[in-house]
């Protein structure tokens, strides 16, 4: 029995990538879809190239914010998605940090980017072909683990994005296969750089 062919697939950061950065995201209301963004991931949902939200959230490490407040706000995200017609495959949660405040959470994970874990569970899981797929976010620490995890690295210059090209990123090896004003312009750079899964 042959293995299923492996697809590429997209993995977004979330907070600057998908929604506006607003450091932690404490409250429900702070959780603001960026423009454009939900018209974008659509774009891939109807290429069938799977999109998966891959995001480290130490505030929950720190005792910012619950758990609970974790789940409605990414109930909020697939609603928002889902009123524009779009929708995320998998959403992958780092929650850990060396110095948590809760000891469940202490932790010098595998996951928390820019090292590879949630991405290789994804890929694991939902049977993804890193090494043909992007991953999009604002930071360099995704672009580092974009590298790391063998996908193409695209930074956007949202979110913390213009100020990490600007004072971050000279000094850095790892560079951007390609830089994009918002997720859309990424799109539409990955849309036409994507290797066919079918």
């Amino acid at each position: 029995m042959t293995s299923p062919v492996r697809t590429p697939a997209v993995f977004l950061d979330r907070d600057g990538t998908i929604n506006e950065q607003m450091g932690y995201i404490n409250h429900i209301s702070r959780f603001q879809l960026l423009p454009g963004a939900a018209a974008a991931i659509r774009r891939l949902n109807q290429k069938k190239i799977p999109v998966i939200v891959v995001t480290n959230q130490s505030g929950l490490a720190r005792g910012y914010f619950p758990e609970q407040l974790l789940t409605e706000v990414h109930e909020k995200m697939h609603r928002q998605l889902a009123d524009e017609g779009a929708h995320v495959d998998g959403v992958y949660i780092c929650p850990h940090h060396p110095e948590a405040k809760e000891e469940r959470y202490r932790l010098d994970c595998n996951c928390r980017k820019p090292k590879t874990g949630l991405l290789e569970q994804a890929a694991q899981e939902l049977n993804i072909k890193l090494e043909s797929s992007f991953m999009v976010g604002d930071r360099w620490s995704d672009l580092r683990c974009g590298v790391n995890a063998r996908t193409t690295p695209v930074l956007v210059l949202t979110g913390y994005g213009s100020g990490d090209l600007q004072y971050i990123g000279p000094s850095q090896q790892v560079q951007p296969a390609y830089v994009a004003d918002d997720l859309s312009a990424a799109v539409s750079w990955i849309l036409g750089n994507i290797p066919s899964s079918r």
